[in-house]
């Protein structure tokens, strides 16, 4: 089934509506207290503290395109406070008591993004919910309650927690379930409107952004693009699943794909026999997992990984997925949302996220440079930007603060390996976790199956 609308950035936009006019191009040389390149979420919130805490700073923010261009515009609206990564990695360097730190300022995310939400106007669609993790087949069942032990064994025992395939089908049916996890405290947002209200907000605190402006590198003291130079003691990188596109940043983080296909609106009738009723942001826990959400308007958006990786560490600057990702998300779609088989798909889209090589997030700043940066968030910086825009700030600011101490700043970041080496490895891993999930469905298996086991461990997970 080919969507009526493809790439044009995301559904999101095509909902709102594209920029209809630019901010300003960078208008030739210039000074600042602080660049930040990229004018997605991390960029933005780091702007919005920096102007908050020092009203007067001199803060100008760089982009290519149009503020929240990127991932950005393109997520899956999925305001979640959680801990995505390796709580052992980070331990080994900081302690288990660091990581618990780390575990309750991410929790801590979501609240914040709904105060500055409420305190600046920002109309997102924001609605407080929780978010359902399903399994339909006896291994997910087992990655679901290893994970529901794993997080409340780290200091979530308050807002995750397991529930019956009953108490699952209550909130939606999905055929299949064998059961559920449940994360209270999140919230489902509506993506490219957040990140328009943020960049307005950002403004009315101060800061300057200037689209259309390419950065073509950067050094200490002085950011040259295409409109300009800029010189500043400051400069901090924010640019995620971009950072493969600046000279010297190829292989610090893996630009990974990910797709998505929006419904049109469901009828009642349809909505009767789904429930959903909860608005849950909702996923599973199949290797090649998925990620949907009920729009505002009542369509189903579904999300998941497609062609992960493009050789090289090419960024798709179209937004248009193949025709194997749309197939594969409208199964999912199929498969968990029988009732709404027969509903057209209005659009698909899909853009990139930053992945480090051992999938944890970092925050890094050295004050004998003034280089800064943020990033990796492997699929989660909806909430995770906002603590990385806290934390920059303050360390920016050279504040020694609870943020500045938390395990994820200045971690080294291990860099990818050269090509072909990337585009083998990652292709294999995705081949592996589908195929995983092909023989779990397949056999009934009670555990992960040995290939998607051996993937992780390849992969560095």
């Amino acid at each position: 089934m080919t969507p009526r609308q493809l790439g044009g950035v995301s559904f999101w936009y095509a909902d709102i509506g594209l920029p209809e006019r630019r901010r300003p191009a960078l208008a030739g040389d210039q000074t600042a207290d602080v660049v930040i390149i990229g004018a997605g979420y991390t960029g933005l919130w780091t702007a919005y503290y920096l102007c908050k805490a020092q009203p007067g700073l001199s803060v100008l923010v760089l982009e290519k395109e149009f503020a929240g261009y990127g991932a950005s515009g393109r997520n899956g609206g999925w305001l979640t406070g959680g801990f995505a990564w390796n709580h052992d990695r980070y331990a080994r360097t900081h302690g288990p008591l660091a990581v618990r730190a780390m575990v309750d300022a991410m929790n801590g995310t979501v609240a914040e993004v709904l105060h500055v939400a409420r305190h600046e106007q920002i109309d997102a669609d924001i609605l407080p919910t929780d978010e359902l993790m399903v399994a339909t087949a006896p291994a997910q069942l087992a990655r679901l309650q290893a994970e529901v032990s794993h997080r409340r064994s780290w200091g979530e025992e308050g807002r995750v927690r397991s529930i019956t395939a009953a108490e699952v089908a209550a909130r939606i049916a999905i055929p299949g379930v064998l059961g559920g996890m449940i994360v209270s405290g999140v919230a489902r947002v509506q993506p490219a409107k957040l990140v328009r209200g943020l960049a307005l907000a950002a403004e009315r605190a101060g800061a300057r952004i200037h689209e259309g402006t390419e950065v073509l590198s950067y050094a200490p003291g002085e950011v040259r693009t295409t409109q300009g130079t800029v010189r500043a003691p400051v400069i901090l990188r924010a640019t995620e699943g971009f950072t493969a596109t600046l000279p010297g940043h190829r292989r610090d983080w893996l630009p990974l794909n990910s797709a998505q296909i929006v419904t049109e609106p469901l009828p009642p009738e349809v909505w009767d026999r789904i429930g959903w009723h909860g608005h849950e942001i909702l996923g599973d826990f199949a290797n090649a997992y998925c990620y949907c959400q009920r729009t505002r308007e009542g369509r189903i958006a579904v999300g998941g990984r497609g062609v992960p990786y493009r050789f090289g560490s090419a960024v798709d600057r179209s937004g248009v997925p193949d025709a194997e990702t749309l197939r594969r998300l409208t199964a999912i779609l199929h498969r968990h949302f029988p009732a709404a088989r027969g509903a057209r798909i209005d659009h698909g889209w899909c853009g990139v996220l930053g992945v480090p090589r051992d999938w944890c997030a970092t925050v890094g700043f050295d004050p004998a440079t003034g280089l800064g940066h943020a990033g990796g968030y492997v699929g989660v910086g909806v909430s995770t930007s906002n603590l990385a825009g806290r934390t920059l700030a303050d360390l920016a600011l050279r504040r020694d603060t609870a943020l500045t101490r938390l395990p994820w700043v200045n971690r080294p970041v291990r860099r990818w390996e050269p090509e072909p080496l990337r585009w083998i490895g990652v292709h294999a891993l995705y081949a592996a976790l589908n195929a995983g999930d092909r023989r779990e469905a397949r056999l009934g298996l009670a555990r992960t199956s040995t290939l998607a086991r051996v993937a992780g461990w390849l992969a560095g997970r």
